[in-house]
């Protein structure tokens, strides 16, 4: 989508991004610049996909100084950088800091504030599809920069006790702490072995919070075979949107809750902090859902 113009006179480029690896298919970009375009607005939103070879050799720090001197507004942040990118920050929003994690940062006079949209975009989501049943017990695998968010959001939508498990036990461990610090009352454990767990006291939902089934890290963090109909299933990656994780938990039966409603959410949010405007979740949900339209269309 290129930038857009009135019919008078040029309106103010707005210039924001995203700032990940193994993000070329990500729907963020046509998302925000649609709803630039239905406020009137001005909005080139660039993919800087540090697995691409013009990003060869060049870090984090570097990319963020290249960004801010390019005069962008902000940038959204992704994997592996949603935890890494704290050190790069002048100041951090109240639920940041509380989170640990930070996916949306705002260049405004001269200083870097790192926010988290995440933990409202997957709570929103979740209350959507899931409302208020099967919140007894949840198991969380992932307990990276996009776990850490998620973890939150799931006390906040209910989840009695939450058991987490990650490939790095002390992240794990990390975690379970800081849920039950910053809210009170959370139960939270860690699991090292989620066969054992399933047998001996079996969660009522799973989440992926892991880049495992993004389309270079193909799989299922979560054993698929250990899945029962009575169980939900909810999945932060959405490209591709159907993960080996949902395919699996679908044909078993199990209720599902796509990465959509978390990357559709999160972008709502992250739209305000960069142009200080509130965004139509309809009309990003319905720019996110013609990727789907659009693959229809080629694949007959």
């Amino acid at each position: 989508m290129q930038p857009l113009e009135t019919a008078t006179e040029p309106c103010a480029l707005l210039r924001t991004g995203l700032v990940g690896k193994g993000i070329a298919l990500s729907r963020t970009p046509a998302m925000h610049m649609a709803e630039a375009q239905g406020q009137g607005l001005c909005c080139d939103y660039r993919l800087h996909d540090m697995d691409a070879p013009e990003n060869a050799g060049i870090t984090l720090a570097q990319k963020l100084d290249q960004l801010e001197q390019l005069g962008y507004a902000g940038v959204n942040v992704t994997y592996p950088y949603k935890i890494a990118v704290i050190d790069h920050l002048t100041e951090m929003s109240e639920n940041a800091a509380a989170v640990g994690a930070v996916n949306t940062v705002v260049f405004r006079d001269g200083k870097r504030c790192g926010h988290n949209t995440d933990l409202w975009g997957f709570a929103e989501g979740f209350r959507r599809e899931f409302g208020n049943t099967g919140h007894d017990h949840a198991l969380l695998v992932g307990a990276g920069g996009a776990g850490v968010a998620v973890a939150h959001a799931l006390i906040d939508c209910g989840i009695a006790r939450l058991s987490i498990h990650d490939t790095d036990p002390d992240r794990a461990a990390q975690l379970a702490h800081q849920v039950t610090r910053n809210r009170p009352g959370a139960r939270a454990q860690i699991t090292e072995d989620i066969a054992a767990l399933i047998a001996r006291d079996r969660p009522q939902g799973v989440v992926n919070a892991t880049p495992m089934g993004m389309a270079k890290l193909p799989g299922s963090a979560f054993p698929v075979a250990l899945l029962s109909a009575d169980m939900w299933v909810a999945d932060i990656v959405y490209f591709p949107l159907e993960t080996e994780l949902l395919r699996g938990a679908r044909a078993r039966g199990c209720r599902t809750l796509e990465g959509a409603g978390m990357a559709v959410y999160q972008a709502v949010r992250a739209f305000e902090l960069f142009t200080g405007r509130p965004a139509d979740p309809q009309r990003m949900k319905a720019t996110f859902d013609a990727f789907d339209h659009e693959t229809r269309i080629l694949r007959p």
